[in-house]
């Protein structure tokens, strides 16, 4: 079975202040029940993807947490070092004490023009370090209305694993689907549709790279997630968590996805 992670990315949010007050009271109620045996038991896993300048804050709260608990960044460059101003190296990234870092979100290509090829160098460039991708695809509303949501999801994915061994999937790759046009809108992909193209990324993944490196895969939905909804979509087979946006901000409305979707594992 594969374990539901549900990731938040706090993006340009969120002071080093603002990040010890987060886990003050958010480590507090994760503790307690039925939070804890869903960690313990290992069918939860939980991550956040603060700021880098939060990242320490983080890093040291976590040091009392129970097992199951992550951190993420939210982008790194695919060099190991160099004149690059501003950019955070995967080893960097790796010391902070993150698991996980994103690559491919929309903002990131949209908002800072990074491409297919781009986004497939800072996989690799993570697989070589101890570090987990969640590669991000999804189509935007145009692309979406003409369409093209298959096609354009399905060159995101295999450009982002192009030579990536089959058998680092499962283990070391999660891919979160997140349609553009859903976003951080307030609009959200029925769980019908979420689950038609969490399955077919599954199924392309299984036609190019082999079932055994799909069926263990893990696919997230992302997309204005929220206690009302989570629910309904962790339910459905092929969605194996969610990357939560705003809702991960605040402590209670992050718990209370974290618990709307564990009853879906019940």
């Amino acid at each position: 079975m594969r374990k539901m992670l549900i990731a938040g990315n706090w993006k340009m949010h969120m002071t080093a202040g603002e990040t010890e007050q987060f886990f003050r009271e958010f480590m507090a109620s994760l503790r307690q029940p039925p939070f804890q045996e869903a960690l313990g038991r290992s069918r939860l896993e939980v991550a956040l993807f603060p700021p880098f300048t939060s990242l320490y804050v983080a890093a040291f709260a976590l040091e009392e947490a129970p097992r199951g608990f992550s951190l993420g960044a939210q982008t790194v460059h695919w060099e190991t070092h160099g004149a690059l101003t501003g950019e955070i190296s995967p080893a960097m990234v790796e010391e902070s004490g993150c698991r996980y870092c994103l690559v491919g979100h929309s903002e990131r290509r949209h908002l800072f023009g990074e491409t297919d090829e781009m986004t497939n160098l800072k996989v690799r460039a993570l697989l070589a370090t101890s570090l987990r991708p969640v590669l991000c695809v999804g189509e935007t509303l145009a692309e979406r209305e003409r369409g093209e949501t298959f096609t354009v999801v399905r060159r995101q994915l295999l450009k982002g694993l192009e030579s990536v061994p089959a058998h680092r999937l499962g283990q070391d790759v999660v891919v979160a689907y997140e349609p553009v046009w859903a976003i951080g809108t307030g609009k959200t992909a029925s769980d019908d549709d979420a689950q038609e193209v969490c399955h077919f990324l599954r199924s392309v993944v299984g036609d190019q790279l082999g079932a055994e490196g799909a069926e263990s895969l893990r696919v997230l939905y992302g997309g204005s997630v929220k206690a009302e909804n989570s629910a309904g979509l962790m339910a459905r087979p092929d969605i194996d968590g969610a990357l939560v946006g705003g809702a991960s901000l605040k402590s209670d409305s992050f718990l209370a996805i974290l618990k709307e979707s564990l009853s879906a594992l019940a």
